[in-house]
């Protein structure tokens, strides 16, 4: 199936690894051009050499400077942009009675502000294309908060919130935006966690799943999927909704 993403110019953050490479890999097989950062600079540049993106920089989209410049060096390179994954690295695990507040403000930046920030700055851009697409990469707390990660229970879930106010907001210039809520995707900060696959695949996920998934909401066959979340969890969610 041919999923009309060749040659569309498209910006995902955080991927020296884990679900942001496999994303940026996914949409580059696909025959997008893809401009990616992270916070290491040797990371990034290691990756994006190994799997073939148009461009990559250091950046910590955290900081507001660094957001502003990251988005300004894709829509430089690619000549515009129509796709933007906005993912960023987990918060801290922890649980609320003995999380200190300077992390909640630190939490506040990293997962949320961060998705702000690359909206905000990639909308022009992507108001040019024919082919809109924003992705947030969330978890599965958004939709099933878990045990002593109070800052991704809380954080995750605003920017599932934030995510459905923009499909509405941005549905009249066809601009599609959609999040990705991966369940123990065997990624680094799942081994951290000591996270168990408990689900009814009885196995980890594989970060490649996530970026297929990726890869199809950014489609010319997903322009009717807005304003949705698709949980890649193995079946561990039990709700119907």
């Amino acid at each position: 199936m041919d999923f009309g993403l060749r040659d569309r110019r498209a910006l995902v953050t955080a991927a020296s690894k884990g679900l942001g490479r496999a994303c940026a890999e996914a949409l580059i097989a696909e025959g997008a051009r893809v401009y990616i950062c992270s916070r290491d600079p040797q990371s990034i540049e290691a990756t994006g050499h190994a799997i073939g993106a148009a461009g990559w920089s250091a950046a910590d989209v955290s900081r507001e400077q660094d957001v502003e410049a990251v988005v300004r060096g894709a829509v430089e390179t690619l000549g515009g942009l129509d796709i933007v994954v906005a993912n960023a690295g987990g918060p801290p695990p922890g649980v609320f009675q003995t999380t200190p507040l300077d992390a909640w403000d630190v939490a506040f930046q990293l997962t949320l502000m961060s998705a702000v920030r690359l909206v905000r700055e990639a909308l022009p851009h992507i108001k040019g294309s024919e082919q809109g697409r924003v992705i947030f990469i969330t978890s599965i707390t958004a939709r099933q908060p878990i045990a002593n990660l109070v800052l991704s229970n809380a954080f995750r879930g605003a920017v599932t919130g934030l995510a459905k106010t923009l499909s509405r907001e941005l549905g009249p210039d066809q601009i599609t935006v959609n999040c990705i809520a991966p369940g123990a995707i065997l990624t680094e900060r799942v081994r951290e966690l000591e996270s168990r696959p408990d689900s009814p695949i009885g196995r980890y996920g594989d970060p490649a799943e996530v970026g297929a998934a990726c890869a199809f909401l950014c489609s010319r066959q997903a322009a009717y999927i807005t304003g949705q979340t698709l949980g890649i969890d193995g079946g561990w969610l039990m709700g119907v909704h």
